[in-house]
């Protein structure tokens, strides 16, 4: 059986560094393949270049485990032998569970998370002080004022609404890449509920009012530090209007009409394909 403790993960960006030869449907299986040779390349590369990088261990759940990562600088340079492949492509290879999604994707969304985190608390933000890795947790002790810190995780809601002819809501948001059209979602605010924030968010963005509000399932998501928590909610009154500003377009599709819609293996998708095959959510 392969050890965790083998495993090495490069980031560049919100991309994974794999071989240029690697077919994107082998990335997961060989990255979770242990340290292979041209892992070894890279890092000696990077060790001749003028950005050299040093793995770090992330420490997994069971807290006797780990897997190791690297975030390569955004000037460094990679060579014809290696790409970048968006980390978001690979989510398809997500498995759900009656946990949620778990596979090798989740140990890449952690190590990611963490370097992120790492990256953006070198210093203590109470008195400037350095940060060092605490011996017995995830967390970061200030050496200065003893200052505890842990990885930030932003909770988001994203919700699928159905109405009374059971259509669902689907959604173009300006910040999306590519022109697809998915579920409404938004960040928590502080001393707010997570329904709170579904009914809010909703309001806003479409200007539609929602109730029978349930939770459903969650996803680590750390682009760069949230967590994806699903709700289902009816229509309940409204006239749909666009916000103009972060939702450019919004409609209520039948089954045989769906547009555009995300990639398997996003909480989005898993939750219209579970309204578009009648199951329950």
């Amino acid at each position: 059986m392969m050890d965790l403790n083998d495993r090495i993960f490069f980031f560049q960006g919100t991309d994974l560094v794999v071989p240029e030869k690697i077919q994107d449907e082998d990335i997961i299986r060989s990255s979770a393949a242990g340290p292979v040779e041209w892992q070894n390349d890279l890092l000696n590369f990077a060790a001749r270049s003028a950005a050299p990088v040093t793995p770090e261990k992330i420490r997994l759940f069971d807290k006797s485990s780990f897997v190791s990562a690297a975030l390569l600088d955004d000037s460094f340079l990679l060579s014809d032998e290696w790409k970048r492949v968006s980390i978001r492509s690979i989510l398809c290879y997500a498995e759900r569970n009656d946990f949620g999604f778990s596979s090798d994707v989740e140990l890449i969304l952690r190590a990611y998370h963490i370097l992120q985190w790492k990256k953006n608390t070198v210093f203590c933000g109470r008195c400037g002080g350095k940060n060092k890795d605490s011996e017995k947790d995830i967390s970061r002790i200030c050496g200065s004022c003893g200052n505890i810190i842990f990885p930030r995780i932003s909770p988001a809601v994203i919700v699928l609404i159905t109405n009374e002819d059971d259509h669902i809501l689907l959604a173009k948001n300006r910040n999306f890449k590519h022109q697809f059209y998915s579920l409404i979602a938004g960040f928590v605010e502080a001393g707010e509920s997570l329904e709170e924030t579904v009914v809010r968010e909703i309001k806003e963005e479409v200007n539609i009012d929602v109730d029978s509000v349930r939770y459903v399932l969650s996803q680590p998501w750390p682009f760069p530090d949230s967590i994806m928590l699903g709700f289902c909610a009816k229509y309940s009154g409204g006239a749909l209007k666009p916000d103009g500003d972060e939702i450019l377009d919004a409609g209520w599709f039948s089954r045989g009409e769906l547009p555009e819609i995300p990639n398997h293996g996003s909480i989005a998708r898993y939750m219209i394909d579970q309204w578009q095959e009648g199951k329950s959510l």
